[in-house]
């Protein structure tokens, strides 16, 4: 048997770890909407979407990528939160069931994408951004948007994680996730902390979705495609643990990258 070659995986675990970054990011933003709504969000992959093509609408207008993701994630937050006043508050009132959320999450979504396409058609668009020439180090090439991936999203989860640990909001959203009764009880303010948790999550999710378009092209359908792998590295690091969501980003990342050593590209989904 032949022995491996090792600069092709060491290759393909740098791809993994720009591709993981973005499933940590997007997937940690899944795993918060679960661990304190309770609500499995099918629609999160066009929450990534729209995160990509709010910055492409942004960095048409002339705007440097680090200042287009931002308003992106705005843009996208405001959404999050309509739908917060306008779909699950009423819901959550009227106590409506697990399975007419989810079905009401598919439904978003379908809508959510239909809407990209009308509004900026089906086909393929990219960044206005100058050709960089990659790095090469140790023989390795490291194309500079790889790099700026993998720095965007820790960057984000640095401050996640600091919002978690170090503010009242990070305090109360474990709260509820540990116990919503006794946390609304204890005096926590539930509805505010759950409107940040839409805020947390749709800023991640389309910070995601902004990077995301630096390595591929930006697309109606490039949130859905990452919707199966968001949910597996979610439940493989533990629904509802925004640390574990990281983790098993970051491992199936690198594993579809490096399965292509084995296998072909078209299987790595």
């Amino acid at each position: 048997m032949a022995s491996p070659d090792l600069s092709q995986l060491a290759q393909l675990a740098i791809n993994g770890l720009a591709t993981g970054s973005l499933l940590a990011l997007a997937a940690t933003g899944l795993t918060l909407i679960y661990g304190i709504l309770r609500l499995t969000n099918f629609a999160q992959g066009e929450f990534l979407t729209l995160g990509a093509y709010f910055t492409l609408v942004a960095n048409s207008l002339g705007l440097s990528l680090w200042l287009a993701i931002p308003l992106g994630a705005i843009a996208t937050i405001a959404l999050c939160l309509l739908g917060e006043a306008v779909l699950w508050e009423p819901l959550r009132r009227q106590r409506v069931n697990t399975t007419t959320l989810i079905i009401l999450t598919i439904g978003l979504s379908l809508f959510l994408r239909n809407l990209v396409i009308l509004i900026w058609g089906a086909g393929n668009q990219a960044y206005r951004l100058a050709v960089q020439p990659a790095l090469t180090l140790w023989g390795l090439r490291i194309t500079l948007n790889s790099l700026l991936v993998v720095i965007g999203a820790a960057a984000a989860l640095v401050l996640l994680h600091w919002v978690l640990q170090r503010t009242s909001i990070g305090k109360g959203m474990r709260a509820i996730a540990d116990d919503p009764d006794l946390a609304r009880v204890s005096g926590v303010p539930v509805e505010t902390v759950i409107r940040w948790t839409w805020v947390i999550a749709g800023g991640l999710t389309a910070i995601a979705g902004g990077l995301y378009g630096l390595i591929t092209a930006v697309r109606p359908t490039m949130g859905w495609n990452l919707i199966l792998p968001l949910f597996a590295s979610a439940i493989l690091g533990g629904i509802g643990s925004p640390y574990g969501a990281i983790a098993g980003g970051l491992i199936l990342g690198f594993a579809q990258e490096l399965s292509t050593y084995w296998l072909p590209a078209e299987y790595k989904l």
